[in-house]
């Protein structure tokens, strides 16, 4: 039912044959797997199981079971490796899903992921390709997580920061995706490598509407707006951000006055938020629900401006 297409945060299919346990059940399976981007062992495992289980929340879904795939160098003690492992054990059962194996080798760099399967009923499916005009955008967690990592390995990020992003990595898109399911949702996706406007992008395109984003109302992890202006002072954007810039220029309707605006919108993501498109009239009563499940910083961030033709979508600034 969803396939490579549209390029949507997981595969969904219908069971079929004797086996189909009902027809309003389909079957969500996705795959990640992320490098290190905290010190902390636990935590990184905690993270890069939040970011794979993720994908099944952005369609919709609930995880059922996962895979574990762990790439290791062979030298790493394995007090760390136990670690790793039980950090993902521990966010895939606060989940409400099961590690039922997985697969391990031999590597230079760790790399650590899971396959998630999950199910979710016909009524609950959302995809990137539903966006409607005159819908509002809310995302569910601040951004910056690149900005923010990259100072990590400087030795640059103060404590308050580390924990700050941490805590936003680790958090599961759990809540949010539930409280989705009570509001007028258009389109669902997911925020990680593409940045946000890459995956914008994805769902202007897939939904055949244009967009429009308000700079100053994207929520940014603490120190990761003052980080954003430092790099956008320094350069263009470089690595992951560039690519994630050239990516989305064909569709930008020029750039945001403040060159801050614009590395935070490329920034890419670990474990980022949700992003939904839903009713203006429902909004209110939608970031509301939101806060009080613990996603404080959940905003309308934009607005689906209009239909496009096929292949003609764009991307505008104003303020909202």
């Amino acid at each position: 039912m969803v396939g490579p297409e549209t390029l949507d945060d997981a595969a969904v299919f219908e069971w079929s044959g004797e086996a189909c346990p009902t027809s309003d059940v389909l079957v969500v399976t996705t795959l990640d797997v992320i490098t290190p981007i905290v010190d902390d062992a636990y935590d990184f495992g905690c993270i890069a199981a939040a970011n794979a289980l993720s994908d099944v929340y952005a369609m919709g879904g609930e995880p059922r079971f996962a895979l574990n795939f762990l790439a290791v160098p062979n030298t790493l003690p394995r007090a760390v490796v136990r670690e790793i492992l039980a950090g993902g054990q521990d966010t895939v059962r606060a989940a409400g899903a099961a590690i039922v194996g997985g697969h391990s080798l031999s590597d230079d760099e760790p790399k650590y992921g899971l396959s998630v399967t999950g199910a979710v009923s016909r009524i609950h499916l959302r995809t990137n390709a539903t966006a409607r005009p005159g819908d509002v955008l809310i995302l569910t967690k601040a951004l910056g997580t690149g900005l923010l990592a990259a100072a990590l390995k400087r030795g640059e990020l103060e404590p308050l920061a580390l924990a700050s992003l941490t805590a936003s990595m680790k958090r599961l898109n759990a809540s949010a995706a539930r409280v989705g399911r009570d509001f007028d949702v258009g389109a669902l996706t997911d925020i990680t490598g593409f940045g946000l406007l890459g995956h914008l992008m994805q769902v202007a395109l897939a939904s055949g509407v244009s967009l429009t984003i308000d700079p100053k109302h994207l929520p940014a992890l603490p120190l990761a707006a003052e980080l954003a202006a430092k790099a956008a002072l320094a350069s263009a954007p470089t690595g992951a951000a560039g690519r994630n810039l050239s990516y989305v220029l064909p569709c930008l309707d020029g750039l945001p006055t403040e060159g801050a605006d614009l590395r935070l919108a490329v920034d890419p993501q670990t474990s980022g938020g949700l992003l939904f498109t839903t009713r203006a009239d429902g909004a209110p009563a939608f970031i509301r629900r939101l806060h009080e499940a613990g996603d404080e910083s959940a905003t309308i961030i934009g607005m689906v401006s209009g239909p496009a033709e096929r292949g003609a979508s764009r991307i505008g600034w104003a303020a909202l």
